[in-house]
């Protein structure tokens, strides 16, 4: 197949730019439709940034039921779904419970491990490319834990799974813990140290990386709503837009959460739920942090960016609603006070929230490939907390498919069609 075909990637956030990059590089010719304007806030901005090869457990994890009934009962909870009769989210509850098992951990496991590890060689490719203008650090991750309970449940669980996979994992005391954080004073345990992770400021690598696509002749279509699709004989035909229609060879699906309203009307069934994520961003913190936390009991995670510390946390499943919960916030502070003693609640006081939506899946693996359906259409969005992560590995693996070649990582758990 001739790599010199032109390709629509709908959808301007951080994984359909990484994908315009890869088949930009590849040959093709590329468009990037957006809905909003340039520069526009996207689920990456307020991210915490993380290059995390350590995630190699998918969120639909052994215990996650049980866990999950209990959590959802108080909105102040790390995972908190927002009761309500909604199909779409009977159905995802239904197949997110059936995923919750070992046999689904194990074999997702190895896929996200793969994943995750060629995203990191990419981000660092990426960082030499561009001069590291982004703010590329590999000094690896610490998942901070208070008790001895957690800890020891870490070992066994996440650990012993990471390690299993490929992804080194090392077990630290309280004491080899503050060795490797020194200018921080913290309540914890222990942790378990990831040396292979790493971390980047969000907002620096977004418009650097249109920059490059403007560059390398991507075009830009900003304010641009689809509003529909035209089909012939089983294929694209072209997208329908605000602005008239589109046309091109091949389509990208990178709308994230928005992605199964924006194929209504293709037949196609594609199970996501937006998962409300959180973030406060302390631009004068007290201390200075060299790799990225997580606080193990909270799910919160801790990201130095630059001069600035960023604390972001919580899964709300209550649909694309623009209300901010105030009790999910002070949940993160609360976090913050906890692990970190020198904090209080006055270090808090005025920053601004933010807060994204994630794309979920119901299996906790993104969908990547071609529908069977409408064969030049290709996903590229479920990413769920890993939207960040994996965004040059998917646009790596929509190259490979739209140029005809064989893809480097074995997609078939990725497939779109798997809930059809």
């Amino acid at each position: 197949m001739s790599s010199s075909r032109s390709v629509i990637v709908i959808g301007g956030g951080i994984v359909g730019l990484c994908t315009a990059h890869s088949l930009a590089r590849a040959g093709c010719a590329v468009t990037v439709v957006e809905r909003n304007a340039e520069g526009a806030d996207s689920c990456a901005h307020g991210s915490a940034g993380y290059v995390s090869p350590s995630h190699v457990a998918p969120l639909s994890a052994p215990g996650m039921v049980w866990q999950g009934l209990k959590w959802m009962t108080s909105s102040r909870s790390p995972f908190y779904i927002q009761p309500r009769l909604d199909a779409d989210l009977i159905r995802w509850g239904w197949l997110f419970a059936r995923h919750c098992t070992p046999a689904h951990r194990d074999r997702a496991a190895p896929v996200l491990a793969r994943l995750c590890l060629e995203a990191r060689a990419l981000f660092v490719a990426l960082a030499a490319e561009t001069g590291n203008s982004f703010a590329l650090r590999t000094e690896g991750l610490l998942s901070l834990c208070q008790t001895q309970e957690c800890l020891d449940h870490e070992e066994h669980g996440l650990a012993r799974l990471a390690n299993t996979v490929g992804v080194e994992a090392r077990v630290l005391d309280a004491q080899q813990t503050a060795a490797l954080e020194p200018g921080v004073r913290m309540q914890v345990a222990g942790s378990v140290y990831f040396p292979i992770d790493a971390h980047l400021t969000p907002r620096q690598l977004v418009p650097d990386l249109i920059a490059l696509l403007q560059r390398a002749g991507v075009v830009f279509r900003w304010g641009t709503a689809i509003t529909g699709w035209r089909t012939e004989g089983g294929r694209i035909a072209a997208v329908a837009t605000d602005r008239g229609e589109l046309q091109a060879d091949d389509y990208v699906l990178a709308t994230g959460s928005w992605a199964p309203d924006t194929v209504r009307g293709l037949g196609i069934r594609l199970p996501m739920q937006p998962g409300k994520g959180y973030s406060l961003t302390l631009e004068r913190p007290r201390f200075r942090l060299t790799k990225s936390l997580i606080l193990t009991e909270r799910r919160v995670a801790v990201t130095p960016m630059g001069e600035r510390l960023r604390f972001g946390g919580t899964m709300e499943l209550s649909g694309h609603d623009g209300r901010v919960r105030p009790e999910r916030l002070e949940q993160i502070v609360a976090a913050a006070q906890a692990y970190f003693p020198d904090f209080t609640a006055a270090d808090f006081a005025g920053v601004q929230p933010w807060f994204g939506y994630r794309p979920v899946s119901p299996d906790g693996l993104p969908y990547v490939g071609r529908f069977a359906r409408h064969p030049n259409l290709v996903a590229a969005c479920g990413h769920a907390m890993l939207g960040v992560t994996l965004a040059p590995v998917t646009g790596e693996l929509v190259a490979e498919i739209l140029t005809g070649r064989a893809p480097s990582i074995d997609l078939t758990l990725l497939n779109p069609d798997r809930f059809a």
